[in-house]
C-alpha cells in the first residue's frame, strides 16, 4: 500500500547559477575628504614606486636587489643572503601591522594602500580622461560600434599599455640598475629575460587594473575571506546607520521629511559610487574594501537635503547598537606590544649590525699533522665576506690555547667591498698544552680602518687522543 503524495502549491525552486557572467562596474566619481585622502595616498605611493628606482646614494642605486651578485642595496645599507633574518623580521612586522590596523579600523590597507587598489584607481583616472564620467562610459559601451567609440577605446588602451609597460620597466629596474636598463632600452640591447619580465609585469598590471579590477579583491585576494576573523564589535568599519536611515523613501530637496521615513532618500548613489558594486545598506560584506567612497557621496546628499552628515560613516557595531566602544582591548594591546618589541629589535639589530661575515672550515682530509718540531698542526680556510661599502684590510689573529702559532701568507687580508676572500692558514700548538681530542680556540678578525668592524669566531682544534 503506497501513501498518497502530499499536495503542495509551492512553485519548484529556481535553479542557482554557480557561475555568472561578469557585469562591468562603472563607479561614480565622488568628491570629499576621503576622496582627497585617497588621491593624496595615490600620489605618494605611485611617486615612491616610480621615483625610488632613480635615486642614488654614494653612486649606488638607493634601492636595488642585485640577484646575480646576491647583494641587496637598501637606503645605503648592503644586505647579503646571510642577512635573511632581517627580511624575515620585516615580513613578520608587516603581517602584524596588517592585523593591528585591521583590528582597529578594518580594511584600511585595501582601501588606500593595496597595489590593486592604487593601480585600479589610476587606470580609472585615465579612463575618465578619455571616455568621460561613469554615465558617458556606460553609454559608450552600450551604444553601437562607431568611429568615435573605436578612437576612444584605442586611445584608452594605448595609454593603459604604455603605463603598464612603464610599470613593468620600473619593476625590473629594482633588480637591474635602472639607469643601465634605460640605456639598454634606448640601444635595443635588453636581454631576453629583461624583456620577458618587463612584458610579464606590464601585462599583469594591464590585466589586473584594466579588466579584473574588483574581481581580484572579491575572488582572488585571500584577505577578503579571513578579515572577519580579525574584526570584532569594536572594530572601526564603514556602516550604514539603519536606525537613523530606515524606513527609506524618496522626497524633494529641502522639503520637510515625510512622517515615518528615515534620512535615507534611497538615491542609491552609495551603490553607484562603490568600486565593488555592493550596497553598504545591507550591512558589513566581505566585498567592501573600505575605500569610503560611499561616505563621501552620502555626506554630499545629506548636505543637499539639509540633514546631518554621517548616515554612512566609520563607526563600530557597538556604537551603532548604542553601546560603548572599547579602543584598547586584548588583541589590540597584544598586536601593539609585539609590534613595538619586533620593531625595536629590528632597529637595534640594524644599528648593531656588523658588515662582516666569516666562515671557518677546517681541513677534513686529515685530523691533524705532526710537524718536524713535534707540534700539532691544523689547517683551516677562512671565507671572509666584506659586506661593507668600502674596501677593508682585516687583521687575523687566534687565541684560546697557550703558545698558539698562526701561519699565513699575510696576517693582514685585503678584501674589496662586496667581495669574498678565501684565506688558507695553519695553526700550530704544543701537544703539552692540548687536551685530549678536541680543543676550543677563537679567531679574531678586525678591520684595521674601522675598529667597530670586528668578529670573534669560535673553532675547534683537533689534537691527538692521549
Amino acid at each position: 500500500m503506497s501513501l498518497p503524495k502530499p499536495q503542495t502549491d509551492a512553485p519548484p525552486p529556481e535553479p542557482v547559477e554557480l557561475y555568472q557572467k561578469h557585469v562591468k562596474i562603472y563607479p561614480r566619481e565622488v568628491t570629499g575628504r576621503f576622496a582627497r585622502l585617497r588621491t593624496l595616498t595615490l600620489g605618494v605611493l605611485l611617486g615612491l614606486y616610480y621615483g625610488l628606482a632613480w635615486l642614488q646614494w654614494d653612486g649606488q642605486q638607493l634601492l636595488l636587489f642585485d640577484l646575480p651578485a646576491r647583494k641587496f642595496h637598501v637606503f645605503g645599507l648592503t644586505f647579503w643572503p646571510q642577512d635573511f633574518f632581517y627580511l624575515a623580521v620585516i615580513l613578520i612586522i608587516a603581517a602584524l601591522s596588517l592585523f593591528f590596523f585591521t583590528a582597529l579600523a578594518g580594511r584600511l590597507w585595501c582601501g588606500y594602500a593595496c597595489p590593486q587598489t592604487v593601480w585600479t584607481e589610476i587606470f580609472l583616472v585615465m579612463e575618465r580622461w578619455i571616455e568621460g564620467n561613469s554615465r558617458a562610459r556606460l553609454k559608450l559601451d552600450q551604444g553601437p560600434v562607431s568611429g568615435r567609440r573605436l578612437r576612444l577605446k584605442t586611445a584608452k588602451h594605448a595609454l593603459w599599455l604604455a603605463f603598464s609597460l612603464w610599470t613593468g620597466f620600473t619593476f625590473v629596474g629594482y633588480f637591474t640598475p635602472i639607469r643601465e636598463l634605460s640605456q639598454q632600452l634606448i640601444q635595443f640591447q635588453l636581454t631576453p629575460w629583461e624583456i620577458f619580465w618587463i612584458l610579464f609585469y606590464g601585462f599583469a598590471t594591464y590585466g589586473n587594473a584594466g579588466f579584473l579590477r574588483e574581481q581580484v579583491c572579491i575572488y582572488m585576494c585571500p584577505y577578503a575571506r579571513f578579515q572577519s576573523a580579525m574584526f570584532d564589535r569594536d572594530t572601526m568599519i564603514i556602516s550604514y546607520d539603519e536606525r537613523r536611515g530606515d524606513p527609506r523613501g524618496a522626497r524633494r530637496r529641502n522639503a520637510a521629511k515625510p512622517a515615518g521615513l528615515g534620512d535615507c532618500i534611497d538615491c542609491t548613489l552609495c551603490v553607484q559610487a562603490c568600486p565593488t558594486g555592493i550596497d553598504i545598506r545591507d550591512g558589513l560584506q566581505y566585498q567592501c574594501i573600505g575605500c569610503a567612497a560611499c561616505i563621501d557621496v552620502c555626506d554630499d546628499v545629506m548636505a543637499k537635503m539639509g540633514y546631518a552628515p554621517g548616515l554612512i560613516r566609520y563607526t563600530t557595531e557597538n556604537a551603532i547598537a548604542g553601546t560603548a566602544t572599547r579602543l584598547l582591548r586584548p588583541r589590540v594591546i597584544a598586536y601593539a606590544l609585539l609590534l613595538s618589541v619586533l620593531t625595536g629589535a629590528l632597529i637595534w639589530g640594524l644599528w648593531q649590525r656588523i658588515p662582516l661575515e666569516v666562515d671557518i672550515m677546517r681541513d677534513r682530509s686529515a685530523l691533524y699533522h705532526r710537524t718536524d718540531e713535534g707540534l700539532v698542526e691544523n689547517v683551516y680556510h677562512l671565507k671572509i665576506i666584506n659586506m661593507s661599502e668600502n674596501d677593508q684590510i682585516y687583521d687575523v689573529s687566534v687565541e684560546g690555547i697557550a703558545g698558539l702559532q698562526l701561519l699565513m701568507n699575510d696576517p693582514q687580508v685585503t678584501v674589496a667591498h662586496g667581495s669574498v676572500a678565501d684565506v688558507p692558514l695553519r695553526v700550530r700548538a704544543d701537544p703539552s698544552e692540548l687536551a685530549a681530542g678536541s680543543n676550543s680556540l677563537t679567531f679574531h678578525i678586525r678591520a684595521i680602518g674601522d675598529p667597530k668592524i670586528r668578529l670573534d669566531q669560535p673553532a675547534r682544534f683537533i689534537g691527538p687522543a692521549q
